[in-house]
């Protein structure tokens, strides 16, 4: 489907790196955009609506002098992720905060997203917004969002506990706009699947983590080195709502999450109650199977480049062709 316009030309590959809590600061914002992917960050990763003002500064700052000092490059646009929950205080100071440096591009997550549509369409920016089912994506269409973000089984996070393969397949039979794939999606292959499926582009979180410009810790990189996908913990026990976790970053700190309640806030872990959801106790997808290394942005990057390039070339099998 045709992309919105501010990402036509825009990038290298179609691939959105996803904005991850704790993860997504400025230098991996940037790097992401000057490689030609878009780059996000969750609004909350800013300590204060202050903190975020000038981190916003920054980012631009940052990418205008990108283009100046190298106007053929190709420079993706930078994006913003908002919690439209009612619980979230900081959503509308927040808000104000986007619209005056008017960002481009804006996701909403965990909430009904119209003030946010309204505000940002004001200016003339793109919103999409996270969905983990086809009743949720409706009720996102019914707002006006331009484009739904598919989080789909074996994401990082928050996830869907539905297959991506159906979950577009689905959205597809009544939405004939702009679709983001995400969940388990680490190489230029897998970008290039998520396009047949239906999707328009990628959303790519865990293998972005493993990057020399990520706010991870160098435990966290390690431990997304050495893990694969049974390392994996998918649970509503620790924020309430389904996620994966790695298990080596819980059994650190003595957490088995079958002894916890369902459901209950968490207030940390039995040999160290000092210990904090997300800070400490780390998450990531299914792309855990994939990852090898820890290199820079730009160097992944063109991987993925290679990688869609390759997949789009390969030539249909002469056997199948000839079905």
């Amino acid at each position: 489907m045709p992309l919105p316009p501010i990402f036509r030309g825009a990038l290298r590959v179609p691939v959105i790196g996803s904005p991850m809590f704790l993860v997504s600061f400025p230098p991996l914002v940037q790097a992401l955009c000057r490689a030609g992917v878009v780059g996000t960050f969750p609004h909350v990763n800013a300590r204060t609506t202050e903190q975020l003002d000038a981190w916003l500064t920054e980012i631009e700052a940052g990418l205008a002098a990108h283009r100046a000092a190298d106007p053929q490059a190709v420079v993706a646009p930078h994006g913003i992720n908002l919690i439209v929950h009612r619980t979230q205080p900081r959503t509308e100071p927040d808000l104000e905060v986007v619209v005056r440096h008017r960002v481009p591009f804006v996701i909403t997550c965990l909430g009904h997203p119209g003030k946010v549509v309204e505000a940002v369409h004001g200016y003339g920016g793109t919103v999409f917004s996270d969905v983990t089912g086809a009743d949720h994506a409706r009720k996102a269409l019914d707002a006006g969002v331009d484009g739904l973000i598919c989080v789909g089984a074996g994401a990082g996070g928050h996830a869907s506990a539905q297959s991506g393969f159906t979950l577009v397949r689905e959205i597809r039979a009544f939405y004939d706009g702009c679709l983001v794939l995400g969940g388990g999606i680490g190489d230029g292959f897998q970008v290039r699947a998520a396009e047949v499926l239906g999707a328009d582009l990628a959303y790519m979180g865990t293998r972005f983590i493993a990057s020399a410009e990520s706010q991870a810790s160098d435990d966290y990189k390690r431990m997304l080195v050495e893990a694969r996908v049974s390392d994996l913990v998918y649970t509503d026990r620790l924020s309430g709502v389904h996620a994966n976790f790695l298990r080596p970053s819980l059994e650190r700190h003595g957490i088995d999450v079958a002894t916890l309640p369902p459901k209950q806030p968490f207030m940390g872990g039995m040999n160290d109650p000092g210990v904090k959801l997300w800070k400490d106790l780390w998450s990531a997808g299914h792309g855990v199977a994939t990852i090898t290394d820890v290199p820079p942005v730009a160097e992944l990057v063109d991987r993925l480049v290679a990688e869609y390039a390759a997949a789009r070339a390969v030539p249909p099998s002469p056997s199948l062709a000839a079905r």
